[in-house]
């Protein structure tokens, strides 16, 4: 594995107004920043990380950062061989889900931010991301949304429903131009996350459709 960096960021130092530019093009091919927030994920966060592979990384131009929020578990030493950068809070004050975002994409190179949860797995990791850097910041499209379904080892029939009726509404939701999104997964511009101050550090839930809401406001979206 690559050089692993580990970063002290202070939540109360790093809030929605302490996010700064910084974007970096490598050889023109874009730079993705994958970022995904941490608090106790030893069950699930080794089977999410594996999808991440040097060789991925290396051909699509990743770097990937994990943003712990107070972790009591065996997560840390779990995710020690995968991460390029990992922040960790200074306090022991547990952070929530946007604080720990909002850390990740403070610390992130990319043009692109892909937002994971940590437990998030997708069907095809190579063709996403060869479609996402296509469409992300091509003719206004600044943000991209994604259907979401359960594991089919773990998919009992009333999750198919639950979901099937969720993603509909989720995609009704951006055909009317509401802007709503799972929190599974965002993709979002760089520029485009700065512009409209990252996620809401002030919501306890919902600050998927708060974001993209936002988006909505400055650009195009795609679910």
């Amino acid at each position: 594995m690559g050089k692993n960096e580990n970063i002290n960021g202070s939540i109360k130092n790093n809030r929605q107004k302490g996010l700064k530019a910084s974007r970096k093009v490598l050889n023109d091919n874009v730079r993705v920043s994958v970022i995904i927030p941490l608090l106790n994920e030893e069950k699930l966060i080794n089977r999410v990380l594996s999808q991440f592979t040097d060789d991925f990384k290396k051909k699509h131009n990743v770097e990937l950062i994990l943003s712990d929020g107070g972790s009591t578990d065996n997560t840390l030493k779990i995710i020690d061989s995968y991460y390029d950068k990992l922040i960790l809070p200074e306090s022991d004050k547990k952070q929530n889900i946007a604080c720990g975002r909002n850390l990740g994409a403070r610390y992130a190179e990319g043009d692109i931010l892909v937002f994971f949860n940590a437990d998030t797995y997708s069907k095809n990791l190579d063709t996403m991301f060869e479609n996402l850097k296509k469409i992300i910041n091509c003719d206004g499209v600044v943000a991209i949304a994604y259907p979401i379904k359960v594991f089919n080892d773990e998919c009992k029939f009333s999750d198919r429903i639950f979901h099937f009726f969720y993603n509909t509404y989720v995609r009704v939701l951006n055909f009317l131009g509401i802007g709503m999104a799972r929190g599974e997964c965002h993709v979002v511009s760089r520029e485009a996350f700065l512009k409209v101050n990252g996620y809401n550090e002030n919501l306890i839930a919902g600050e998927d459709f708060d974001l993209y809401r936002r988006l909505a406001k400055i650009g195009k979206y795609i679910f």
